[in-house]
């Protein structure tokens, strides 16, 4: 939900990969800088993630499991970036999701607001991954914005030192960074309207 004490939007990042030169790191930056100024747009390296174990959840969620639920709940969107690992979704975003997820009722992922893109150097523009991941997240309660979709394939003729240089794919994720936008502002409108 929009932030109460402010107008602005802030969108939570989450990249399935951290390798310096990493193409979907490149999606993020840009759509850091392509954000008008109200959308604020942080990321959370989810690294230091343990992997997900009940018996660590059941003796209180490790201080790296409470930021990232802290993080997401906060957050008034959250924008993935994926690459494409064996034809699915990198496991360190679906581990995070997992954490995130539990327990479904009081999952800070619960109707949250998400878009998803991603990048690869294959032709595939990480199709498969990215089905995945929306299915993964509509599975854990969250509502995945549909249009419009960024499969940026063959990504290094895009991505110059770290940054995606082409005009074309600039528009694409700008057009996802204000898609999330009106889905947040019209999301914070309408139970202020059904409230009349």
């Amino acid at each position: 939900m929009q932030s109460l004490n402010d107008n602005d939007i802030h969108i939570l990042a989450l990249a399935g990969s951290f390798r310096e030169d990493s193409l979907n790191q490149a999606l993020i930056r840009a759509a850091r800088e392509l954000a008008p100024d109200h959308v604020h747009i942080d990321d959370l390296d989810l690294r230091t993630v343990p992997f997900y174990d009940g018996d660590l959840e059941e003796a209180g969620d490790p201080p790296e499991v409470t930021t990232l639920k802290s993080a997401v709940a906060e957050a008034d969107a959250l924008l993935f970036a994926t690459p494409e690992y064996n034809g699915s979704v990198p496991a360190v975003l679906k581990n995070a999701i997992d954490w995130a997820s539990r327990m479904l009722a009081d999952s800070p992922l619960r109707g949250k607001l998400a878009a998803v893109m991603g990048a690869s150097p294959s032709r595939g523009g990480t199709e498969r991954a990215q089905a995945h991941l929306r299915e993964i997240l509509d599975r854990a309660g969250a509502h995945v914005v549909d249009e419009p979709s960024l499969y940026l394939a063959r990504a290094f003729e895009h991505v110059t030192d770290g940054r995606l240089t082409s005009e074309d794919y600039r528009e694409a994720v700008d057009e996802i960074v204000t898609s999330l936008d009106e889905a947040v502002t019209l999301d914070a409108t309408e139970p202020a309207e059904a409230a009349r």
